[in-house]
Formats: structure tokens, C-alpha cells, sequence
């Protein structure tokens, strides 16, 4: 493969199903910028052109990536700042503007790129930290982190089975290994899926996409998850998906929502790298049909009655799997 990024590493699923580089898109949380200064670093550093709606949205256009979208990550607020515009903000709203960071994160929206171009959003997180921008541990109320949404390979059942089992297998170990910050562990935007869920998942036989999303649905009708399957799922079945979860945020595509990485954009050589490589791990179980029934079987195993399995002995079986086949 040319021309192929070489700081993010590649999954072992590189194509969709017709055959065209999977795409990826990041969403960065950060705050102590306003959205004109996040705006204008972006495009200092790749160029394209700038449009500032308001004080809490603006656009990025460039023509060989895409549309970036900054904004503040709080519909009242850019609804209420929309209406003013620009150039004629009132005076609660300037001042709501400024304040709103401290409760609600800065949020860049980036375009779904293609692997080979992933590289380009490289210089993004190096500006804005050395123009002050600060990440998840800034705040003790508020949970910045990064979100990565990743393509599918293919709109398949058992596709989907796959990388459900291998992130559930894998939530536990994913939170302690990557030491996600306490005030997101404890805050309701990064759930984890109950147990009772993965038990069923993982007794689940010739799983079907009905199956599959009424499962789901059963224990996890929220967009709240570390991995967010509602997108993806809408796409499927976008009737049953707001049927049980009305949201007007969620938005079908097709691809995995991954919520779980922190934000570390304050220290020196984190980038967007940090969160894609969170991510490949469960690209890696889940294209390893062997291991990731081994794995299956095993958990169920060690359930123990009305205590369920221990996290702290899961999560040592999976760090001995991350050093046999992720480290080798």
C-alpha cells in the first residue's frame, strides 16, 4: 500500500466493503481557548478557509481534507449565539461565551479522512498546545477526552459480533491500562456495558442484526458508552434505534463511536496518535476469530455466582493476551 500514514499504525483491515480506505474521524475536547483563537490556529496550520458563525461555532474548509467544525459542545448556547451572529453579540452572551469552556469542552470536529491522510491532523494538536489549549485534566468537572470514529470494514452481523465481543472483552483492561482519568471514570459520558450485557453477548449464537441491536438496546439505550454503537446501529435500523433512545444527537453512520481516550494535549508529544492506538487494539482482537472465541469462553468461565467475573483477574488474562500477540 502507498503513501500509507506512518505515524498512525494501521488495523489489519484496511478497506471497506467496496474495496476504498476505511476512513476515520477524530473529535478533540479541549478548553482555555476561545473558539476564534481554536479557529485560527486551524487555519494557520493547514490553511483552507475560515468561517466564524458565532462565538460558540466556527468552519474550517480545507480543500484537501474536508470541513472542520469548532464549536462549543452546548446546543443552548450556539442556538442562542447563532441568532445574535457574529459581529452583534449581547453582552450576557459574550460574557457566557468566555465561561462556558470552564463547564463544557472546545470541540474540533475533524472530517472522516481516509488512513493514508491521517497524518495531516498531526500538526493540529501541536499548535493548539503551544497556544495553551489544555485537556481532560484541567477540569474536575468537566470530562474532555477524544472521540474516534472508525469505519467498518463491512455492514456484516457477524462483522459487528466481532468487534462488540472484542471491545467488551477488552473495557476493562482498555480503562486501567490507558489510566483514564478519575472524573471521567465517574462521570456518565463513558459508561462501561454492565455485565449482564456482556453475558449475553457472549452466549448469543448465529448472531442476526435484530439480535444484535435489541441486545444492545436492552442494556445500553444510551449515547453514553465508551464505545457508542447507537451510529452505527442507526444506520442498520434507524426507526428501532429512536424508537428506544430519543436523542436528536445521534446521527447514523457507519461507523464505531469510541469515546473512551482521555485528552492530553497539554503534554509534550501527545497527538491524535495517542487515542488511534487505544482503538487498534480492539481492531487487532477483533479480526483474531481464534483467540477472540478463547477469550469468550473463558470469561464466561470464570463467572462466579451473583459475583460475576473478577476485573481485577480479567484484566491480568488480558494484559498476558496484549503481550503475547499485541507486543510480539
Amino acid at each position: 500500500m502507498k503513501d500509507i500514514s506512518l505515524n498512525f499504525k494501521l488495523p489489519a483491515e484496511c478497506y471497506n466493503g467496496d474495496g476504498q480506505l476505511r476512513r476515520v474521524g477524530f473529535e478533540l475536547e479541549f478548553t482555555n481557548l476561545t473558539i476564534s483563537e481554536a479557529g485560527q490556529i486551524l487555519q494557520k496550520t493547514l490553511g483552507g478557509i475560515l468561517r466564524e458563525i458565532s462565538l460558540a461555532e466556527s468552519f474550517l474548509l480545507v480543500e484537501s481534507l474536508g470541513e472542520f467544525r469548532i464549536e462549543l459542545d452546548w446546543s443552548y448556547i450556539k442556538s442562542k449565539a447563532a441568532e445574535v451572529g457574529h459581529n452583534n453579540p449581547s453582552q450576557w452572551l459574550e460574557i457566557l461565551s468566555q465561561f462556558a469552556p470552564l463547564l463544557v469542552p472546545i470541540e474540533v470536529v475533524c472530517p472522516p479522512l481516509p488512513l493514508d491522510k491521517l497524518d495531516a491532523l498531526i500538526p493540529i494538536t501541536s499548535a493548539l498546545r503551544k497556544a495553551g489549549a489544555k485537556g481532560t485534566d484541567d477540569s474536575i468537572i468537566a470530562a474532555f477526552g477524544v472521540h474516534v470514529n472508525v469505519e467498518i470494514p463491512q455492514i456484516e452481523a457477524t462483522k459487528l459480533y466481532a468487534y462488540l465481543r472484542a471491545f467488551a472483552l477488552l473495557q476493562w483492561w482498555l480503562v486501567d491500562k490507558h489510566a483514564i482519568n478519575w472524573t471521567r471514570r465517574i462521570s456518565p459520558y463513558i459508561d462501561l456495558y454492565p455485565e449482564a450485557y456482556l453475558e449475553r453477548l457472549f452466549i448469543r449464537q448465529d448472531p442476526t442484526f435484530d439480535t444484535l441491536i435489541d441486545d444492545y438496546l436492552e442494556y445500553n439505550a444510551s449515547r453514553n458508552r465508551a464505545l457508542d454503537m447507537l451510529p452505527l446501529f442507526a444506520v442498520i435500523n434507524a426507526k428501532r434505534v429512536r424508537a428506544a433512545v430519543v436523542d436528536d444527537r445521534i446521527h447514523a453512520r457507519p461507523a464505531f463511536h469510541y469515546r473512551l481516550p482521555d485528552c492530553h494535549i497539554e503534554k509534550p508529544n501527545w497527538s491524535l496518535v495517542n487515542a488511534w492506538n487505544s482503538w487498534l487494539v480492539v481492531e487487532r482482537l477483533a479480526t483474531q476469530t481464534e483467540t477472540l472465541d478463547q477469550l469468550t469462553a473463558k470469561f464466561l468461565a470464570m463467572s462466579r455466582p451473583l459475583l460475576g467475573v473478577s476485573r481485577n483477574d480479567w484484566t491480568e488474562v488480558i494484559e498476558q493476551w496484549h503481550r503475547d500477540h499485541m507486543l510480539a
